[in-house]
């Protein structure tokens, strides 16, 4: 799974678990080593080094039991041979004890030789109690001496043979500690250096979206949507970037609304409603197409001036929004084509109190446009486009409503068409009107 897909939390719990990982592996493998270690050491002063010793005492109480058995063949007398049976027994004991040390059996030649010595040492004790000085002389110089010779031999080659194994053991003891200790060591910063290089990454990683993300942000306030982030990946700067794109482009959509927007009305224009009058349309549910128009308002422009007009196109925008918000719909568009002209994008059963709320209000506020003559007279001189002298009445309004489910195939373009030909028959009728298509499918 490549790494991209991790958010950046896991990313850091990983490099984390590898530190955790890495020294726990340290923490039991060198608890492992010292355990054998031990149990090692254990064994090198319980059997060796004690083998050792007792070899050492055990040549001692020979060559104490040698001396003594010497003094009694000079001295003659019988009266030593107690301690010469102590010293005996001294010795077999030792015997005993080193031949209870597991030592692969490297005692046991040394211990069927004392077995032997034992054996020819009895003869020898039978002749000194009986105080035959001579033969026993004579035994013990040809049979016991001999025999004693070799075991002193076979006792210190035993003692060095321990002494070199305990050496040998000693320095592989060196050795695997030096590299149990190298290997923790070797586990301990594998781990710190996976988790360095996981968080080197991290904030690289960290770093460079910032960078871009900052950069973008940068961007979009210089007024650019357009900018890409370029970070991919399903982690939080990933998701942060396709936020951002998708923030860029509400952010174009509704610059682009805020310049179609009338400056005077501040109401959407023509994309705006072009854009709705396309989703109604989409969505295939019944809607009503309300176009609203002011009625001789060139001819009241051009006798009160453009500053009057403004007025007047900015009251009407008001004017249209509150009463659509009263009597319509929440999702209703009120939208401003352009000079007199206003759309509300409503649902059929709203439409005719709309209008007829509209033209009630308008008609209450258009004599406070007038002035005290003009008002009284109910109309005012004038030329028309074509450069005529006529009378103008005060403005009035017209307003067309289409509904979409009248049309077999409703459309934008059909919609404007059947809109342009109703207010074209309705400003032809006197004071303010409104008029509502009930044909149906065609």
């Amino acid at each position: 799974m490549p790494l991209s897909r991790f958010s950046v939390a896991q990313k850091i719990a990983a490099g984390y678990l590898l530190v955790v990982f890495f020294c726990l592996a340290a923490i039991i493998y060198a608890l492992t080593a010292l355990n054998n270690l031990t149990q090692r050491s254990e064994e090198l002063v319980v059997h060796k080094f004690r083998a050792i010793v007792l070899a050492r005492d055990l040549y001692r109480s020979l060559l104490d039991q040698e001396r003594l058995e010497r003094q009694v063949l000079i001295l003659r007398d019988v009266s030593m041979l107690p301690l010469l049976d102590a010293r005996k027994e001294e010795t077999f004991a030792r015997v005993n004890r080193l031949a209870a040390i597991p030592l692969d059996g490297r005692f046991d030649e040394i211990s069927r030789m004392f077995s032997v010595l034992d054996e020819v040492g009895l003869e020898e004790r039978s002749l000194l109690g009986e105080e035959r000085w001579e033969e026993a002389e004579q035994h013990s110089s040809s049979v016991v001496s001999p025999l004693r010779d070799q075991l002193f031999d076979k006792l210190q080659q035993f003692r060095r043979n321990q002494e070199n194994r305990m050496d040998r053991t000693l320095h592989s003891l060196s050795e695997q500690s030096n590299k149990a200790y190298r290997f923790t060591l070797a586990l301990a910063f594998a781990g710190i250096g996976l988790a360095a290089l996981v968080a080197t990454a991290i904030i690289l990683k960290l770093h460079r979206s910032i960078a871009r993300l900052t950069e973008a942000t940068r961007a979009i306030a210089s007024g650019s949507f357009n900018h890409p982030v370029g970070l991919e990946g399903e982690d939080e700067f990933g998701r942060l970037a396709r936020d951002f794109a998708e923030m860029e482009r509400k952010l174009h959509e509704l610059q682009n609304l805020n310049l179609d927007a009338n400056p005077l009305t501040r109401l959407p224009g023509n994309l705006a409603i072009d854009r709705e009058l396309e989703s109604r349309i989409a969505s295939n549910l019944p809607f009503a197409h309300i176009y609203i128009d002011l009625d001789y308002f060139k001819a009241y422009n051009d006798r009160y001036g453009y500053l009057a007009g403004s007025e007047i196109i900015a009251r009407v925008g008001n004017l249209i929004k509150d009463v659509t918000a009263r009597l319509g719909n929440e999702e209703d568009l009120i939208g401003h084509i352009g000079g007199d002209d206003y759309v509300v994008l409503s649902t059929p059963d709203k439409a005719e109190a709309i209008s007829a709320e509209v033209i009630r209000e308008f008609d209450a506020i258009v004599p406070d446009f007038y002035s005290e003559e003009d008002r009284k007279a109910g109309f005012f001189k004038g030329r028309d486009r074509y450069g005529v002298e006529r009378h103008f009445p005060l403005l009035s309004m017209s307003i067309a409503i289409v509904c979409s489910d009248n049309l077999r195939n409703p459309s934008a373009e059909a919609i404007g068409r059947e809109c342009a030909k109703m207010k074209e028959y309705i400003k032809k009728l006197p004071d303010s009107n409104f008029l509502m298509d009930r044909r149906e499918r065609r």
